[in-house]
């Protein structure tokens, strides 16, 4: 073999040697980041990484919170109210008797339907219990929520439950006038409907992709967990028993898949809606402030729906209207998180 074959066939080993390994080291760039074992600050700052998430411990900032109500009661502002008085040979109706009388739907048609006691014993209004006494009921329905107004084919199903509940316990029923409470749920609407405020970000890769894993251990580090449905993690409340203060969603078929580790995601969805959560627990400063984190970390960028970047400017006017918006859901007795603000806006 001449000396030109062989500085062609090593010029050739070479050459196809360049062509393997930028192959590799393009499939490597364009694979999904996956999850590393946990490591503390320090052990990141070691190993030259960014220890943002870790930085904002959220569970540790005071919060002034109102204590949550036991449980929720019908209120004249939202709901249509019957009174079911007993009939006079009645002195009192047991919680069995009442729970063997309500119908089998806590509903009236897209509005929930609702009857509550006056119990003797403790001398207050609540959702009848077995092994107590009441001297006196109340049904009521609800004039809004997020399907629109109480119409009069729903009012007419309040009624006829109402009414048979009140039959089968020896009680008689008295109702507001229906076209007055069918105008009010029409107003209640109109002004839920223009201060129903749902905020979304989106979080997108600048360049690599993530895996599921990888996902879900920054935000992690942020305070969210796992929520019921794949591809979807929450921010719990500070308070037992409320709606979460942020969602954190990414595409579910991803977390499904049989090899989560290869499944690319380059777009997460950051989620508040404002009615739910109490404008004490600071949620849109701390939604700007996981957005800002999550992107940092993962080498992405803050932006809108359409995809476009959302500038600190932006997010300040953000924060300056839904200020306004939670006064005036305040002057309506309707405070954002309030167990009457999580019903009419649900």
């Amino acid at each position: 073999m001449s000396n030109l074959q062989i500085g062609l066939a090593v010029a050739g080993g070479l050459v196809l040697a360049a062509v393997v390994a930028h192959g590799a080291w393009t499939s490597r760039k364009n694979a999904p980041r996956q999850a590393l074992p946990d490591s503390s600050p320090a052990d990141l700052q070691a190993e030259g990484q960014e220890p943002a998430l870790t930085d904002f411990n959220f569970d540790a900032k005071p919060f002034n919170l109102p204590p949550a109500p036991r449980r929720p009661v019908m209120d004249s502002l939202i709901d249509v109210i019957a009174t079911v008085a007993l009939d006079s040979t009645v002195t009192a109706v047991s919680g069995e008797a009442a729970l063997a009388a309500m119908p089998a739907t806590r509903r009236a048609g897209s509005k929930p339907f609702a009857v509550e006691g006056y119990n003797l014993g403790t001398l207050v209004w609540e959702s009848p219990a077995a092994g107590q006494r009441y001297g006196g009921f109340q049904a009521g329905v609800q004039l809004a929520n997020r399907t629109g107004a109480l119409n009069e084919i729903e009012y007419s199903e309040f009624v006829v439950k109402t009414q048979a509940f009140a039959d089968a316990i020896s009680a008689t029923p008295e109702f507001p006038e229906m076209l007055d409470e069918v105008a009010r749920a029409r107003e209640l609407d109109q002004f839920a409907s223009a201060h129903d405020a749902q905020l979304g970000f989106c979080i997108r890769a600048r360049n690599a992709s993530w895996s599921p894993g990888y996902v879900q251990q920054n935000a992690a580090r942020l305070g969210f967990v796992a929520g019921a449905i794949p591809g979807r993690m929450v921010l719990p409340s500070s308070m037992d028993g409320l709606p979460p203060l942020l969602v954190l969603s990414f595409d579910s078929q991803a977390a499904l898949a049989e090899d989560p580790a290869q499944s690319a995601i380059r777009e997460l969805a950051l989620h508040l809606d404002v009615a739910q959560v109490d404008r004490a627990e600071r949620p849109f400063e701390r939604m700007r402030e996981a957005a800002g984190a999550l992107a940092s970390a993962m080498e992405g960028v803050v932006t809108d729906d359409n995809g476009q970047p959302l500038a600190s400017q932006t997010m300040d006017v953000i924060g300056t209207e839904l200020q306004g918006l939670y006064d005036t859901l305040e002057q309506r007795d309707l405070a954002a998180g309030s167990p009457l603000a999580r019903r009419l806006f649900s």
